[in-house]
């Protein structure tokens, strides 16, 4: 998809990857070995869509002190003793080798204090409602993470706790940036995965921008600049929507219904995840089958069916299952089913990352009969209100510093940040690739595991561990 290049000093424009226009075929047999299938089955994609929207507008508000711009960390240069030509090129080639290490151990602290950040904004998002819900940290991350590039003091410091991301080497302060585009390139060079990503500058044609801050919006977040005429709200919603329309191949029409005529700056974010399960449900096997809403109420949903070597462990602490659906690509989504209908929300309160680990840890595999619940999930959040309850404020108020987005216009805030993400999953696709045999290992998981009743899915990707969607279903036939 070529994206529209409109002039706009300091601003880069790119050529935007190829969002898999042919959704039904991946590109080869996926690396995961824990699921297989009968030839005759049909793969099951499930496509995930978050976006992310940051608005930035001017407000009278107190002047910000300036800081110096925020650049990547130089890379340490060691004097060494004159050696022999071979003798250097061992001891570079071991020191790049420490230096991969060491950025490859703190890309997993990334990703492990992103998906805490994921769990703690679950909790947030429940406690104003019991429903269905879907979302994407590594999205908020990414959009909030290239606000930072702006932010100085306080305000800076406030994202980065509220992220859970202030303990990551805070001396270094080029290494977040860097950290989250080596992980956007992993992302993306995994062709199998089939996620994609990008995100927009929508700039005020009149509003000064620093191009420091182009230059590494574009550098470590890829961003593609579009300056808009924002007096003109209708127009500039119309030309918005029509851009991220576009990007999303249609699957989000319309994310503006209304702009301020005031917004000087929106920061749009978004993920395009279809997946394909190793382990695929034939839809000649989907049949309604009933739901339990609660100990009450029940409705008729498709109930998809599948057969073959599953993955999967029972939590006696929470009475829990929890099972393995591998997509090819090696990312996975986690299901977790309470053994009671009406225990799902008290779930909530104790998810972490040590306890899916855990749960990871004790996976067993067996051939078993699954049943999952056709659904498909269509959610927006206004995060703002929601990052302030994680303590992310200063940059919401007439107190932000973001001196390093703009050098004249220093009375600058963010007033919106909105996620919307979509999720369907369905029997749509082709022919099944076998996954690996594993080996049957007995235990006491009962051979079939039906969802018939409210659940959490979590989808990561298992080289970095990056928590991508979290979610609930309560009710299968609502968005």
């Amino acid at each position: 998809v070529s994206r529209c290049s409109w002039g706009l000093r300091g601003c880069h424009c790119r050529q935007q990857d190829n969002l898999h226009q042919q959704g039904g075929s991946l590109a080869a047999e996926g690396r995961q070995s824990l699921a297989s299938a009968a030839d005759h089955m049909k793969v099951v994609p499930s496509l995930l869509l978050p976006i992310l929207l940051a608005q930035v507008w001017l407000v009278p508000g107190l002047v910000p002190s300036p800081q110096s711009p925020e650049a990547p960390a130089p890379q340490n240069q060691t004097s060494r003793v004159v050696q022999a030509p071979r003798e250097e090129e061992e001891d570079e080639e071991a020191a790049s080798k420490e230096d991969e290490a060491w950025l490859t151990a703190r890309e997993q602290q990334l990703a492990k204090e992103t998906s805490n950040f994921g769990f703690s904004l679950l909790r947030k998002i429940s406690m104003r409602h019991d429903g269905n819900m879907v979302f994407s940290p590594l999205g908020i991350s990414l959009a909030m993470a290239g606000l930072m590039l702006g932010a100085t003091g306080p305000t800076k410091a406030q994202i980065k706790r509220g992220l859970h991301l202030q303990t990551l080497n805070p001396t270094k302060p080029g290494l977040l940036p860097s950290l989250f585009r080596r992980l956007r390139e992993t992302l993306s060079r995994n062709q199998e995965l089939g996620l994609a990503q990008g995100s927009f500058a929508f700039i005020h044609k009149d509003f000064d921008v620093k191009e420091t801050f182009l230059n590494l919006s574009k550098r470590y977040f890829d961003t593609e600049c579009v300056p808009m005429n924002f007096r003109n709200a209708s127009q500039a919603k119309g030309l918005m929507n029509h851009y991220i329309n576009k990007e999303t191949r249609g699957k989000i029409p319309k994310l503006f219904d209304e702009i301020n005529p005031e917004t000087k700056l929106m920061i749009v974010d978004y993920i395009l995840f279809k997946g394909k399960w190793l382990t695929p449900f034939d839809p000649v096997f989907t049949e309604a089958d009933t739901f339990h809403l609660d100990k009450y109420k029940t409705i008729k949903v498709p109930m998809m069916y599948g057969t073959g070597k599953f993955a999967s462990t029972f939590d006696k602490n929470f009475r829990c299952h929890v099972l393995k659906l591998p997509y090819r690509g090696n990312a996975t989504m986690l299901v977790i089913l309470m053994e009671k209908t009406n225990d799902h929300l008290a779930l909530e309160d104790y998810l972490t990352t040590d306890l899916v680990e855990t749960w990871l840890r004790n996976m067993k595999t067996r051939n078993m009969e699954v049943f999952f619940p056709k659904f498909k999930l269509d959610q927006k959040y206004e995060m703002h209100e929601l990052l302030k309850q994680m303590g992310i404020r200063r940059i919401f108020s007439p107190w932000a510093d973001l001196s390093e987005l703009s050098a004249t216009e220093r009375n600058l805030q963010v007033s919106r940040v909105l996620q919307r993400a979509v999720i369907e999953v369905d029997e749509r696709g082709t022919e099944a690739v076998a996954g690996t045999l594993s080996e049957i290992i007995a235990y006491s998981m009962p051979p079939v595991i039906k969802v018939d009743r409210p659940f959490h899915f979590m989808i990561y990707e298992e080289t970095s561990g990056m928590l991508l969607f979290l979610g609930r279903v309560v009710n299968p036939t609502l968005l």
